[in-house]
């Protein structure tokens, strides 16, 4: 390269087809959807944009002709912006002068020097994708969308300029029905990609501390190497109860609360500290608003996440398990606001049997999720007599189980109080 007149250097460097693992170039065939299934770090978020460029351009062997509406959906607003269009291996950082589009935040709008147009759009409202109309859509981390089966609908109807509308769909595998819908359509053609086969772009410390955790284990399987991993058959919750009652937003609530699950240490090798939110409606249901876990977080770290979330859902109280931490658990907690009233419970039966009659309140559709919690539901869905497939102590599920238990199995100990979550 050295050797190189300095224009025949660059070119060659801003030339993807050149530099690309060739399972990050477009399949041959006639294909409508390209699904790139990765683990984390795998490179499908730069296979996804160097797709795009090379559409635009009308480049081979992305296109035969440029590409001049383009959709761009993410998870939500924010995650398409920071990941697909100012991510290191976003649209801003890839195209090379002469090439990069200008970005309009305001308007969510990229427009590149011969004319294309790009449109970012957010899972979290499908109808935002009603009315506007594409040559070709990215759409990244599919699996984790809000509102997955309205927005990839409303984004099919949307395709429908040029001679073949496509799409390139960048996701880390999970369970959802679309996805499987997805692999098992015809007219998709699906690549997979791990983690280990973009070593060399990764830190050492992430190799050293992520991969060699998870290696081998179903969460493993499923982060680093890219691979559907179907939900236990023994499993306690069911992800098709989840999907099914899953909500956008709670309606009116009259009870809150957040529920803590302490890990009995802390520092690096510490279980994760279990926070979720969930409140009882005025139509007699309950609704989880979230899971804001920590891994590995000292007292005062978890202490001031719990803290902050009691005050984002306006929530009555904190619900504390104590067996870990004894009194320990609310002196935390009045350190870091001492106006939140903690409610201290303590676990006589094992993990399992508390969480059953909770799953019974899902099987009977008395529960819903208030948008997407991916950790939380995969560790739901993979929660077995055993507890958790991968080995994993269930702390999200304590937390939630505290939550609902307090809210509809033992519903006198918190006091009513009427308001509006989302």
């Amino acid at each position: 390269m050295e050797s190189l007149p300095k224009e025949l250097a660059r070119a060659l460097l801003d030339d993807w087809a050149i530099w690309a693992r060739q399972e990050q170039l477009p399949p041959d065939g006639a294909w409508t959807s390209w699904l790139i299934l990765g683990g984390r770090g795998a490179g499908k978020t730069r296979a996804g944009a160097e797709w795009i460029r090379g559409v635009v351009a009308g480049r081979a062997p992305f296109a035969t002709r440029p590409a001049g509406r383009i959709a761009l959906v993410g998870e939500d607003y924010n995650d398409a912006r920071e990941v697909m269009v100012e991510g290191v291996s976003g649209l801003l950082a890839i195209c090379p002068d002469g090439e990069r589009p200008v970005w309009q935040p305001s308007r969510r709008r990229l427009e590149w020097p011969n004319g294309a147009v790009g449109q970012v759009f957010s899972a979290s409202d499908p109808e935002g994708l009603r009315g506007p109309q594409f040559d070709v859509a990215w759409a990244d981390e599919l699996a984790k969308w809000a509102n997955p089966d309205a927005t990839w609908d409303m984004l099919q109807f949307a395709l429908r300029l040029g001679e073949r509308p496509r799409q390139v769909v960048t996701t880390t595998p999970r369970c959802v029905p679309l996805l499987k819908r997805l692999i098992g359509d015809r007219r998709t053609v699906t690549t997979r990609m791990t983690t280990a086969q973009n070593a060399d772009n990764l830190a050492a410390g992430f190799l050293e501390t992520v991969v060699d955790r998870y290696q081998g284990t179903r969460l493993g399987r499923q982060e680093l190497e890219g691979e559907l991993v179907e939900d236990r058959e023994d499993a306690l919750f069911a992800r098709a109860q989840i999907d099914r009652d899953r909500v956008s937003a709670a309606p009116e609530l009259r009870r809150v609360v957040v529920a803590v699950d302490p890990p009995a240490s802390s520092g690096a090798k510490s279980a994760a500290c279990g926070i979720v939110a969930a409140g009882l409606g005025e139509d007699g249901r309950a609704y989880v608003l979230a899971d804001h876990t920590l891994q590995r977080a000292t007292p005062q770290a978890w202490a001031e996440k719990a803290v902050s979330l009691y005050h984002t859902v306006g929530a009555d109280r904190l619900v504390a398990e104590v067996n870990q931490g004894g009194e320990m658990v609310a002196t935390v907690v009045r350190e870091a606001d001492p106006t939140v009233p903690v409610a201290s419970v303590r676990a006589t039966r094992g993990k399992w049997v508390r969480a059953e009659p909770v799953a019974l309140l899902y099987a009977q559709g008395r529960v819903s999720h208030v948008g997407m919690m991916s950790e939380l539901e995969d560790q739901m869905c993979n929660f077995v007599p055993a507890g958790t497939a991968d080995g994993v102590s269930p702390d999200r599920i304590d937390a939630l189980v505290w939550a609902l238990t307090t809210l509809m199995l033992e519903p006198g100990g918190v006091p009513p109080r009427v308001r509006r979550f989302g």
